[in-house]
């Protein structure tokens, strides 16, 4: 069954797979080695997990066979990172937590529930803790910069303003330009609007994410002659999208990105 509430699950799990390779990273900070038996192949982190736990193929591709072998009493799911039908044949056998997250209030809601869910509140709230008190910290641009975020490229992707990815560039101080969308939409880089000196709304910002496009530094060379006036930075795509315990390094790392387009 899909879990409704944590108390819907009334024992401690000892058999959990992860879908999600940022809820598999959370799982591993809440010192849950023992009680982990399967992650995604797109589980990198911790990579001792990631060469040592099974693997039950990736988050779109779950090899049901392979989950079935490993007979978990708790799957942990995304509601946007796996596939509906998937989720809902494995709920016919074994509970599924699934968790939707869509901006930091969400993500620390996810942290909670999983260390409730899972015998680590304790460790959970520490943790929440420590996430919320390092976003405080982060220095605000005077004025938010306009800001467009590449995901993808063959076609172009971008994020909307309903994404995890959009309201962080909120707490970086950057405004999204196409926060008026939804989700991930194609658009071309001809339509961006073009930031000059003396044009405040067009393009200031344009954002290459490492993931799950690899862009590199030849795709800002590509850009450049056609966005003269818009800064052009590759990013780490982890900092902007994983949401559970990479949620400490993040602020740091934004940080580090707000100091770096002020010296330039």
């Amino acid at each position: 069954m899909i879990l409704q509430q944590t108390s819907d699950l009334n024992y401690v799990p000892k058999r959990i797979i992860s879908l999600v390779p940022s809820q598999t990273e959370l799982l591993y900070h809440l010192d849950l080695d023992t009680e982990t038996v399967g992650i995604t192949k797109f589980c990198i982190h911790p990579q001792s997990w990631f060469k040592t736990k099974e693997r039950v193929g990736g988050t779109k591709t779950i090899n049901l066979t392979k989950i079935k072998s490993l007979n978990p009493d708790l799957i942990i799911a995304n509601k946007e990172e796996n596939v509906k039908a998937q989720i809902e044949e494995l709920a016919k056998d074994y509970p599924v937590w699934l968790t939707d997250v869509n901006n930091l209030t969400d993500a620390l809601k996810m942290i909670a529930d999983i260390g409730k869910l899972t015998g680590k509140s304790t460790m959970a709230d520490a943790l929440i803790n420590s996430i919320s008190k390092a976003f405080k910290d982060i220095p605000k641009t005077e004025s938010p910069l306009k800001t467009a975020y590449l995901i993808w490229r063959k076609p172009y992707m971008t994020v909307g303003g309903d994404t995890y990815i959009n309201d962080m560039l909120l707490h970086v101080g950057f405004e999204n330009i196409f926060s008026d969308k939804k989700r991930y939409p194609e658009i071309h880089i001809e339509d961006l609007p073009i930031a000059h000196p003396q044009d405040p709304v067009g393009c200031q910002l344009l954002l290459l994410s490492s993931e799950p496009y690899p862009f590199k530094q030849k795709h800002i060379d590509e850009l450049r002659s056609q966005l003269p006036g818009t800064k052009i930075l590759l990013v780490d795509g982890e900092m902007f999208s994983w949401y559970g315990s990479r949620l400490l390094q993040a602020p740091d790392y934004f940080k580090q990105l707000i100091a770096q387009i002020q010296s330039e």
